[in-house]
């Protein structure tokens, strides 16, 4: 069998998606072009341009490109990552596909976990009155303290098996009244759920999710064609929120246990201050500690 068919050859599309993306992206100015480069009928750089800033035949490269590439050596990864100036996340994110696209079988996906633990109900609870869920890798909503529901206006309104952030933030309409800075938080989901399935391109939960939203939201359509696979992280975090007013909280998210895929995320306020007043509003309003059944 030749070296080309072997292997993960959905991470070797995935690769080549990726590498289509970033190109179209990457303007010649960042590349270090600065003349030559003649009328463009794009603003990204053309396939020969990459090429030679990385340090490749225009052929081999136009076959990463269809995903027909294969045995890239870290010499030739890290002259793609300068041509495209890509940065760490980015960089990091391609040595990913790289290896998963090595000649050797693919790992089992993990199916994802629904089940929670009696000592994370009992975290969330001691938690209060901060706010704070659980989701798993599709992001569903598996467990929440009352402020970690109230928190997130309107989706209570959803039935419990249907509460998954991602659908919130593309197709919720208090999403966007919620969040002032909307636009930012969406990128970062999308940018995330991006990641997850170029390193899962055959996982079935995360594929479901993505035809949902790019069937529903001509938002997530437009972004999820950008393949941006990293997302900007903020200290603080803003809500404008229906009850309570507006609020600006610190966010965490840890990794829970030999839990498949789930997180938990925290929202906190130092004590004494207007925002942690409220968060005691919202830890009143909300529901007893609860699991997705």
């Amino acid at each position: 069998m030749a070296a080309e068919d072997c292997g993960n050859r959905s991470a070797r599309a995935e690769l080549g998606r990726f590498l289509r993306a970033c190109r179209a992206r990457t303007r010649p100015e960042d590349a270090g072009l600065t003349f030559g480069v003649g009328s463009r009928r794009t603003p990204g750089l053309r396939r020969e341009e990459v090429a030679t800033l990385a340090g490749i035949s225009i052929d081999y490269y136009a076959r990463l490109e269809r995903g027909k590439g294969s045995r890239l050596s870290p010499g030739i990864v890290d002259g793609l990552a300068r041509a495209l100036s890509l940065e760490d996340g980015e960089r990091l994110h391609l040595r990913e596909l790289v290896a998963r696209t090595a000649c050797s079988p693919t790992p089992p996906i993990p199916s994802r976990s629904q089940v929670i633990g009696p000592a994370t109900a009992l975290v969330l609870e001691a938690l209060r009155p901060y706010p704070a869920f659980v989701v798993n890798r599709t992001m569903d909503l598996l467990a929440w303290n009352p402020g970690g529901l109230a928190l997130h206006a309107g989706l209570a309104e959803w039935p419990v098996a249907q509460r998954n952030l991602a659908r919130y933030l593309m197709l919720h309409p208090q999403a966007r009244e919620l969040l002032p800075a909307w636009e930012e938080q969406v990128r970062g989901c999308v940018a995330r759920i991006r990641a997850q399935v170029a390193l899962e391109p055959d996982a079935s939960d995360l594929a479901s999710l993505v035809k949902d939203l790019l069937t529903r939201s001509a938002d997530f359509a437009m972004l999820w064609e950008r393949y941006e696979v990293v997302g900007r992280e903020t200290p603080e975090l803003n809500f404008r929120h229906p009850a309570v007013g507006s609020l600006v909280l610190s966010g965490q998210s840890m990794r829970i246990g030999d839990a498949t895929g789930q997180e938990m995320a925290i929202y906190t306020a130092e004590l004494a201050t207007p925002d942690y007043e409220s968060l005691l509003l919202l830890d009143a309003s909300g529901v007893p500690v609860s699991l997705q059944k």
